[in-house]
């Protein structure tokens, strides 16, 4: 009888054993685990700890149907779905009507600022290959401003109506941080606790880091080469996001024209500002308030901001100057 049992016992340690070495693709929860893919013309790099592989190829494939969906160079996308239907009620899903009502609801709270419609002015410039940095025609940028008003989107549950057929949305000042805030939502759902969503430079933390210490954030130095911090943010679970006039512009004849634009002309925000990073709970928040903050420029962003709560920002101006919105920030200047 005694036999018996030992066997019993032993053939259990075996197959736990086995189950531990075959059975387990989970990394230990002080590794993690990082993938990189390309999503709305931007890099895309999602940084885990005590996540396995099916997990993080989830989030990418989460980036990709966000794409399929919002984006508004994809003819199948639902924006594209709104932007084409020559002022037709078009029926979309909850979260894209979601997504546009967000938007205008900071077109409300930056008095305009940031619009949602700014597409027909964006569609003109090029910042990306513009070899022989040519400006768009005066004429049909006045032209396109006229369609340039998110009081014309009206959504009504999931119907989306643009009452200027000529109208165009562009959620890209808004979508990314959107979908940073579903990836950090699903990781957790599946029990991850640290760990780093940047989508292009919108930055989202999960807790800390494993070893208990924050993230460290670095604010890119203005016109630097990429990589050159000028200083550095510690965060928490919490989310960075930075917009400014060097991420995507040309010079011409001394001026600089960068891809934030104004919505009452359609060319660049000419102000005194070069960065805003605004620190936040929700990306979304972040990324719609880093552009806003940048087109109302240092005092009236500031004032903005120090009337959110649970929201602070960090504010470089042309001299090189860095202000903040309180003393609360973690913020370690570089030499």
């Amino acid at each position: 009888m005694k036999q018996k049992k030992l066997s019993r016992i032993c053939m259990t340690t075996v197959l736990i054993l086995l189950v531990t070495l075959t059975g387990c693709t989970t990394p230990p929860e002080s590794e993690s685990l990082t993938v990189t893919g390309t999503y709305f013309d931007t890099v895309v790099q999602i940084e885990a700890w005590g996540a396995d592989q099916e997990i993080m190829e989830h989030c990418l494939q989460m980036c990709e149907d966000y794409e399929q969906m919002l984006s508004a160079t994809i003819d199948t996308s639902e924006i594209s779905k709104i932007n084409n239907a020559g002022g037709e009620p078009v029926t979309v899903s909850d979260e894209t009507a979601g997504l546009i009502e967000e938007g205008i609801r900071y077109g409300d709270i930056s008095g305009g600022r940031f619009d949602i419609t700014v597409a027909p002015a964006t569609e003109l410039w090029n910042f990306t290959d513009n070899e022989e940095k040519t400006l768009p025609n005066p004429d049909e940028l006045a032209a396109a401003v006229k369609h340039i008003d998110y009081h014309c989107v009206n959504v009504d549950g999931n119907t989306v109506t643009l009452a200027d057929p000529e109208a165009r949305i562009d959620l890209g000042g808004i979508a990314k941080g959107y979908i940073a805030d579903r990836l950090k939502e699903y990781l957790e759902n599946e029990g991850v606790e640290h760990g780093l969503i940047d989508l292009g430079g919108n930055m989202l933390t999960l807790g800390g880091r494993y070893d208990g210490t924050n993230f460290r954030i670095g604010l890119q130095e203005p016109f630097a080469d990429t990589g050159t911090a000028m200083a550095v943010v510690s965060v928490n679970d919490k989310s960075v996001v930075t917009s400014g006039d060097y991420e995507r512009y040309f010079e011409k004849d001394g001026v600089i024209y960068h891809h934030i634009l104004d919505p009452d002309t359609g060319y660049p925000v000419q102000n005194d500002l070069d960065q805003v990073t605004i620190i936040s709970d929700q990306s979304v928040d972040g990324d719609a308030l880093s552009t806003t903050c940048f087109a109302m420029g240092l005092e009236d962003g500031l004032q903005l901001i120090r009337s959110l709560d649970g929201v602070e920002a960090v504010f470089v101006t042309k001299d090189g100057e860095i202000h903040t919105s309180s003393d609360d920030i973690e913020l370690e200047v570089l030499e």
